[in-house]
């Protein structure tokens, strides 16, 4: 078992089955295909906007 205080550098998500009908991933592949960035770096992009946003709440 990890110790409490190890830091973190993986994550792994659960997308409900109800946002499944968005598409969500292959949105993400699409996207990062385009813009020449994989998957990961958008999911973390996307996760440090909404932290920023919701802090300044």
């Amino acid at each position: 078992m990890p110790q409490r205080n190890q830091i973190l550098d993986k994550l792994s998500i659960y997308i409900p089955r109800k946002k499944m009908e968005e598409r969500p991933v292959e949105r993400l592949m699409a996207l990062g295909e385009k813009r020449d960035r994989s998957v990961n770096y958008l999911v973390v992009e996307a996760i440090l906007e909404y932290l920023k946003r919701e802090e300044r709440k």
